[in-house]
């Protein structure tokens, strides 16, 4: 198994990066840059949450086998000495127990170059690319030279303050006489800034996410207060819809002016094409029909726009379409989850034990629902067994939290050991139990994981940046995600060491380094920031639980005018109403689509069989009359008329009918008296210029 499970383990992570993103980016209209560079970002990060168990877990066997040679080492003793001499020879203590090769022992030296290539491309691609390809995929320009020059100039400030601040640090250094540092120096200097900066923002997520996790779950379980609580998101939501419509009318009228206004021959109008191919396809048609292509740009002196301008309408279009098909999405997903939820407290008082919803799928049901998910089952699970399933979990997430914030303020305290994580994997460790050090450590990981990237995943800055799933995110939002996770996951990684004293900068023990804490460098170059900020700066996760706890910024953010969900508060209760009225008003529309759907449907059913069989009786009485008409035609082409007019009128009239014949233009002139009878009222091809007197003034203005 050497190296099998770190090859396991890497395939396995980009399958998870790239479901994630399928999840939230769109691979149709997307740009390929765009999803590589995301991607790319995504699956680094997840890579150093995955692996970094197994470097633990070799390490810690790395450090047995040192400890083995230590013991046995036993310094020679001279011939010549005396007895005395030889009595005071130490001893032998209790040999250790063997040491034993994890199941996923890596082998020396492809740690620290996995290491060394994942976190140096995770760093290019936070500072360096991917903001530049932020700003490419957000301008508006029409092409490529014109993308990078915009994105050139919006983030010269930003790597020039980077310069900045850098050329500042060699000035200081090259000055200070008591520095001479190393090449290596420089690069550890350069990580801790790095780190220093994630590990700012981390406290600030991680300290909201262990309290909002649980609790979010806790509330989860509680049937009226989440059903209430979508009545709320669908009000707020349904703002943001007529706001994202009434956005896109006003851009789409500036596009629909800049299209007439410049025509097929302009020189800029290529330009408009461009724009206009991204605008959704009603306003599409909509503008192609009000087009005079043959109108000269040059016959009118207008006043054109420029192609500056046209970028920035460009963009405006983009960002605007964006948006409004995102409020479109996630409008019907809440109308779907407030429908259920309702649908869940009508049946838990239901005495037949089956769960009935209001709109069943439209899709067939699989063998899925027809053999395990019966509605039965379905009735257990959503109105009896979820709630205490989510209440235990969370519970159990609220250890865990705990565990973290007592974890983060006792960390620094090596005698005695008081991290429970650093408890756990040290007596594993003296079992050499590996996997279950692994298991502890991802475990561990994963939920500081969890707490931090979901919190992520929720935040939203004036519909700047804007994480939402059903491939509604756009590419703005994509990227800074990866941007966070790039500079987040290093410090988190290396908190964890801390927690479970792997780290020698924060424990202060003499023992083997992991490969991942051996390319962060030693600390001990910025004594304090290794002694000060990353020991008592993560305490301050106790004050933002509590905050977090008590709603502080929930509140601070309604008292600004951001309207939160708050129980005690007038206006939230103006909302949930509002909500709970056009959740209502949706089924009503809903409920007569589908009564319409039905009796089409019943209809079809019932006559639908009785249509078939009249159709197929008329197809063939049609070709055996038509066969005997036009035999009965020739045969008596210079015959009189020896049936009766109605008679005559009636089976011509069936019969023009059977070959869905259109009038052709009348002729006034040429009608006589009984146009039906006379020969000089047919046309060649046997159809009518006319069929009765009262029919031909319809088309007397034609």
């Amino acid at each position: 198994m050497s190296g099998a499970a770190l090859g396991i383990e890497i395939v396995v992570v980009f399958f998870l990066a790239l479901f994630l993103l399928h999840q939230y980016g769109d691979f149709r209209k997307q740009q390929r840059m765009v999803l590589f560079g995301t991607l790319l970002a995504w699956y680094l990060c997840f890579l150093i949450v995955f692996i970094l168990p197994l470097d633990v877990s070799t390490t810690i066997y790395n450090q047995c086998k040192i400890d083995h040679e230590e013991h046995f080492t036993v310094p020679s003793v001279p011939s010549n000495h005396s007895a005395g001499n030889m009595s005071t020879t130490p001893t032998k203590s209790i040999v250790p127990k063997p040491c034993y090769e994890p199941w996923s022992y890596i082998p020396n030296g492809i740690m620290p170059v996995f290491w060394r290539v994942v976190y140096w491309t995770s760093q290019c691609l936070t500072w360096l690319l991917l903001p530049f390809m932020q700003s490419y995929a957000r301008s508006g320009g029409f092409s490529i030279t014109g993308k990078i020059k915009t994105a050139l100039i919006e983030n010269a400030i930003y790597y020039g303050t980077y310069l900045l601040i850098f050329g500042s640090l060699l000035i200081y250094v090259a000055v200070h006489p008591k520095w001479r540092l190393s090449w290596n120096e420089l690069q550890t200097i350069g990580i801790t800034a790095a780190n220093t900066w994630g590990l700012f923002l981390l406290v600030l997520l991680l300290g909201y996410g262990l309290v909002e996790i649980p609790r979010s779950y806790w509330n989860a379980s509680r049937h009226g207060h989440l059903l209430i609580k979508t009545y709320f998101k669908a009000s707020k939501l349904m703002t943001e819809k007529a706001d994202a419509e009434e956005n896109l009318e006003d851009v789409m009228e500036e596009v629909r002016k800049v299209s007439e206004s410049i025509k097929y021959n302009h020189p800029l109008r290529k330009y408009i094409d461009t724009i206009l191919r991204n605008c959704p396809l009603d306003y599409q048609e909509k503008m192609g029909r009000n087009m005079d292509d043959y109108e000269d740009f040059d016959d009118k002196q207008n006043t054109y726009p420029s192609e500056k301008s046209l970028v920035k309408l460009h963009k405006q279009v983009i960002y605007a379409v964006q948006r409004h098909n995102r409020t479109r999405v996630q409008w019907q997903i809440l109308l779907q989850q407030a429908i259920h939820l309702e649908d869940v407290a009508k049946n838990e008082t239901s005495s037949t034990h089956q769960f009935v919803h209001s709109f069943p799928p439209s899709e067939p049901a699989g063998w899925f629902s027809r053999y395990v998910y019966t509605p039965t089952v379905e009735w257990y699970w959503e109105c009896l067994l979820k709630c205490w399933f989510y209440r235990l979990l969370s519970v159990v997430l609220t250890l865990f939290s705990v565990a973290v914030v007592w974890s983060e303020c006792t960390f620094f305290s090596t005698r005695p050991v008081l991290s429970l994580f650093a408890v756990f994997v040290q007596l594993a460790a003296r079992d050499y139990s590996y996997l279950y050090i692994e298991m502890a450590c991802f475990i561990t990981i994963f939920f500081l994981c969890t707490c931090v990237y979901s919190t992520v995943f929720r935040i939203r800055v004036f519909n700047y940046y804007y994480l939402a799933s059903h491939h509604q995110t756009d590419a703005y939002s994509l990227q800074f995600s990866g941007m966070l996770f790039c500079r987040l996951t290093p410090p988190l990684c290396l908190n964890f060491l801390g927690l479970i004293h792997m780290d020698s900068a924060i424990s202060h023990q003499q023992k083997e380094q992991t490969a991942y804490t051996s390319i962060m460098g030693s600390m001990r170059v910025l004594s304090f920031i290794a002694d000060g900020f990353y020991i008592y700066y993560p305490m301050l996760i106790l004050i933002l639980c509590i905050a977090t706890y008590f709603s502080l910024g929930t509140r601070c953010l309604n008292l600004l005018g951001f309207q939160q969900f708050m129980g005690d508060s007038e206006m939230t209760s103006d909302l949930i109403d509002e909500g709970k009225e056009l959740i209502r008003r949706e089924k009503r529309k809903r409920q007569r689509i589908e009564d319409g759907e039905n009796r089409r449907r019943e209809w079809k059913e019932r006559y639908g069989n009785q249509r078939e069989d009249y159709t197929a009786r008329n197809r063939s009485n049609h070709e055996m009359k038509e066969t005997s008409y036009s035999e009965a035609v020739n045969q008596t082409s210079n015959r009189q008329a020896k049936y009766s007019r109605a008679g005559s009128r009636a089976e011509r009239d069936c019969i023009e009918l059977l070959q869905d014949a259109e009038p052709l233009d009348f002729n006034a002139e040429s009608l006589a008296d009984d146009p039906l009878d006379s020969e000089s009222g047919r046309h060649a091809g046997g159809r009518y210029l006319s069929m009765s007197t009262s029919r031909s003034r319809i088309f007397d203005d034609v």
